[in-house]
């Protein structure tokens, strides 16, 4: 499905987005000494901060807060016998055409105008669609034969499915209960794109929830409505998400009902996350495959049955680039232009910065004792060169929440002040009160 144009897409914030993450050293192309290798990124010093707070919000909500989702890490190798069981060999595969007159291709569901190449403009060019399989495949072990083949997991959810029985036996769970990972995939997109949008290597949060079938719709519903509320939860605006249903030419073959979570990007509403009714199929299959029973035996009611599966699936680098998105802000503040990302406190890479006055030991070395005392509870960030202004402007543009300044009336009176990012108002508060003025003010 081609992506849904907007009149209220922003298509500037992209270029904006794009150089502050490079400028900020939240994410930049990968190998770019050698001329980058296309669609793969390095998250830098801040990104992966980001990148690791998204996942910790995620894991947070969808498994230390609930008493029915247990963790997992599956292998990210596995062999070809898990990926014909469920499919993927056979089916896993987006339509490939390629322009006969500058010899580009192009995944043919996603062009806005099926009959020109949005690459160099020509029409009629296209070749008749063929199915591309977007599995990764490589060699385990020395011989490079048939039997040494293996792949790279396009998603994490195979692993949650060939360890079901496992996971439900140790964990003492019961349906309706789920199994959640965060973890690397690998797809080899036909047009990766869109900055870390659309990638070849990414991580996922998946869980899968597994229910009584006669309760699957039900649960869908459920997970359809929890999940919006948590990027709403995070700080994302009401109106830049929406949930849609897909069309029943668009549902995968495995699923009765899929939802996404779509915000408003710059290019368009496009998908956040997928929340899918899966059915029976996964499990049933690899039963089948493996010849091992994947079922639930209920000794209330004296039933055995396959659990149905409601899965939630979402992007870490996806979910991390819509916060930056919708997080990013500008004001004019004593004529000059501030920028400032408002993230939320949870998502801020760093939730602190310390910043001595000046470069004098007298105020680095106790500074250092303030950042040492905060880094204990907090990801914490310290920086002593230039201007305090230049840094407090550094700082609103990391998303950093709170910035802690010792100054020389610090020695005298053991206090900093603190500064708000998002009001710039600024109090003085005692250093042996400062962890639980930051704790309170950041709501952790």
């Amino acid at each position: 499905m081609a992506t849904d144009r907007s009149p209220d897409a922003d298509a500037s914030l992209f270029d904006t987005i794009v150089n502050l993450s490079k400028r900020r050293g939240f994410a930049f192309p990968s190998a770019e000494i050698y001329g980058g290798f296309r669609s793969t990124y390095d998250y830098g010093p801040v990104g992966v901060l980001l990148l690791r707070n998204v996942k910790e919000a995620w894991w947070r909500a969808m498994v230390q807060r609930r008493h029915d989702v247990v963790g997992l890490d599956a292998a990210v190798l596995s062999p070809p016998a898990v990926w014909e069981a469920s499919g993927h060999l056979e089916s896993f595969t987006d339509p490939l055409v390629d322009c006969r007159a500058c010899g580009t291709r192009h995944r043919a569901d996603k062009l806005e105008d099926p009959d020109r190449c949005p690459a160099c403009g020509a029409r009629d060019t296209f070749t008749e669609a063929r199915q591309f399989n977007l599995m990764f495949s490589t060699q385990a072990g020395p011989v490079a034969d048939a039997g040494a083949t293996a792949y790279l997991r396009p998603e994490t959810a195979q692993g949650m499915f060939v360890d079901f029985t496992q996971v439900m036996t140790t964990a003492r769970k019961k349906p309706p209960f789920g199994i959640a990972q965060v973890g690397k995939t690998f797809r080899n997109e036909i047009t990766p794109g869109n900055f870390v949008f659309r990638t070849r290597e990414f991580e996922q949060m998946e869980m899968e929830f597994f229910v009584p079938p006669a309760e699957a719709q039900r649960w869908h519903e459920y997970w359809c409505a929890e999940r919006l509320r948590w990027y709403v939860d995070l700080g994302m605006p009401v109106d830049k998400l929406r949930l849609r249903p897909h069309e029943p030419d668009e549902l995968s073959h495995y699923s009765s009902a899929t939802s996404d979570v779509e915000f408003l990007f710059p290019w368009g509403w496009d998908e956040l996350e997928g929340i899918a009714n899966r059915g029976d199929f996964d499990l049933s299959a690899h039963s089948k495959a493996s010849g091992e029973k994947l079922d639930y035996f209920d000794q209330t009611t004296g039933e055995r049955y396959t659990p149905h599966v409601v899965e939630p699936a979402a992007g870490v680098t996806r979910a991390a680039f819509a916060f930056l998105l919708a997080a990013y802000d500008t004001e004019e503040v004593r004529g000059e232009t501030r920028v400032v990302l408002r993230l939320h406190p949870r998502l801020a890479p760093y939730k602190v910065a310390v910043l001595p006055l000046s470069k004098k030991v007298e105020l680095t070395d106790p500074a250092r004792q303030v950042f040492a005392s905060l880094s204990d509870r907090f990801m914490v960030d310290y920086d002593e060169t230039q201007a305090i202004g230049r840094r407090y402007r550094r700082q609103d543009e990391l998303g950093t929440p709170l910035c802690v300044t010792y100054d020389f009336e610090s020695v005298d009176d053991g206090a900093v002040t603190v500064r708000d990012r998002d009001t710039m108002e600024q109090v003085r508060v005692p250093i042996d009160e400062l962890v639980t003025h930051v704790t309170d003010r950041l709501g952790l």
